[in-house]
């Protein structure tokens, strides 16, 4: 049993990142400039209501639509507004796998085509640039420091990736400190989140990325996660819906640090190399097994096969599929890497791949 599972607070859950999928297809960035960190607004001492009315204000909300030509699929979410220039708050599972961002600001309803500027996979935030805007309203942060369970909170997002005016839902902070395995549908994915808020609000797919509000409606958490049913001490409870929130302090500490172009062993800066294969565990030996290859891609041009085995990358041994996914992320386009791989007949090979330019993992 792991630490977090230990808490007393804390309720191991498995449910649903809230990605909205939009579209089943046939299968078919550079770096950016960094402003200062005072740019991202600071979180305010959170003000208690306790007979206070949950808010209905939407401030600096964007909706968020991707494409994912990889996957043949295209998907939704929700962003919040940093800076009037166009620095925009969401999840990474949002962005995650996009070759192409379209972000509308809810206020002016202009699109603008988005870049991403950082991500931090193990924490499921992501800041993306909105090319060309500017004066954009912003949100305003409280800090989630103050926030207790009780307090009446606003869900705001672009709920079934409908886009247009953002849905608005109430409810109340039911719990702190959750731990949670999230599933992202649209890729099989799932990861741990820890440290969240838990609401009643009843968030849906789409709301990811969006802002949960206080009474006054500003910024205390990041909308990440939701089931309808889930299991408490071996009991199915269905039909009660539990959504989770990323606190504002941490997101907007993540914000700060890509903000500053400040890459780290689980935070990425700028554009996402690739290396063109996807990847499953080799059974009970090391190694990241190659399922498929992208066509035209360094992997496919250095010669490794379908079925063969990665073994190294650089100078470290690859053990899995996550250390590879690490050791790719510390890369970017053009870097030369060599790479060395066991065929299906055992036969170890090498060769040296220059990455190419890939979708934000």
């Amino acid at each position: 049993m792991s630490e977090d599972s230990r808490r007393p607070r804390a309720r191991a859950v498995v449910l649903l990142l809230l990605v909205a999928l939009l579209a089943l297809l046939a299968p078919g960035c550079r770096v950016v400039e960094s402003e200062g960190p005072q740019d991202v607004p600071p979180p305010t001492t959170a003000t208690r209501h306790k007979h206070a009315k949950p808010s209905g204000r939407r401030p600096g909300v964007v909706n968020i639509e991707t494409e994912q030509t990889l996957n043949g699929t295209r998907a939704a979410g929700t962003g919040i507004v940093l800076t009037a220039s166009g620095l925009v708050l969401t999840n990474n599972h949002v962005i995650q796998g996009a070759t192409a961002i379209k972000g509308t600001d809810v206020d002016d309803r202009r699109g603008y085509r988005a870049e991403v500027v950082g991500y931090d996979r193990t924490g499921d935030i992501a800041v993306i640039r909105l090319s060309g805007a500017t004066r954009l309203r912003t949100a305003a942060f409280a800090s989630a420091g103050g926030v207790a369970v009780g307090d009446p909170v606003t869900a705001v997002g672009n709920a079934g990736g409908k886009g247009g005016t953002p849905t608005v839902v109430t409810g109340k902070v039911t719990a702190l400190e959750q731990s949670v395995t999230a599933r992202d549908d649209s890729n099989g994915t799932s990861e741990r989140l820890t440290g969240l808020i838990e609401t009643n609000a009843p968030i849906r797919p789409g709301d990811s990325g969006g802002p949960l509000l206080d009474t006054s409606g500003k910024v205390i958490g990041i909308n990440t996660a939701a089931s309808t049913g889930f299991s408490v001490k071996g009991a199915e409870r269905r039909g009660d819906h539990r959504g989770y929130a990323i606190p504002s302090d941490r997101a907007l500490e993540i914000a700060r640090q890509i903000q500053r172009g400040e890459a780290s062993s689980t935070v990425h800066i700028g554009r996402t190399a690739m290396l063109g294969v996807k990847v499953r565990p080799n059974g009970r030996s090391p190694g990241a097994l190659v399922a498929e290859l992208v066509p035209g891609s360094p992997a496919e041009a250095a010669g490794v096969p379908v079925g063969g085995v990665i073994v190294a990358f650089g100078d470290t041994a690859v053990d899995a599929p996550s250390t590879l996914t690490d050791l790719m992320l510390a890369r970017h386009p053009g870097d030369a890497v060599r790479i060395e791989w066991t065929t299906s007949r055992g036969d170890r090979m090498a060769g040296t791949v220059h990455l190419a330019e890939g979708p934000p993992q």
